[in-house]
């Protein structure tokens, strides 16, 4: 079970965080990410963390503004989000899947979160 917070509205070019506890499974073998959806536009891809290792990749739109990282004590990872922008504004997915790769697209992902919104003002 994947358990997502952390959303909430923010000012652009400030700064908010995301985590996603997961319960119920060891991640050692799992790559974890998390998707966004805004109003009317189709999911995109934010960023990817293998577990094993903590090696994370990220969309092209997220790229140095966002950072993942993990803790593996608490079984839960971590979207630090800055400079925010009002383009930024969406649901935040957070997803798993059993694998060490580059995993992109949403039917890669076998487990999801339920969302949680972050909404940057302008």
């Amino acid at each position: 079970q994947l358990q997502a917070s952390g959303g909430g509205l923010v000012q652009a070019g400030g700064s908010l965080r995301l985590s996603c506890a997961v319960s119920g499974r060891t991640l050692g073998a799992y790559t974890m990410g998390w998707f966004r959806q805004a109003p009317g536009k189709e999911r995109e891809f934010v960023g990817g963390l293998r577990w094993s290792d903590g090696s994370p990749y990220y969309g092209d739109s997220v790229k140095g503004r966002f950072t993942l990282s993990r803790d593996n004590a608490k079984n839960t990872m971590t979207l630090q989000m800055n400079t925010l922008k009002p383009e930024d504004t969406a649901v935040y997915y957070c997803v798993a899947t059993w694998g060490y790769y580059t995993y992109v697209k949403e039917n890669q992902y076998d487990y999801w979160g339920q969302g949680t919104l972050v909404t940057v003002s302008s």
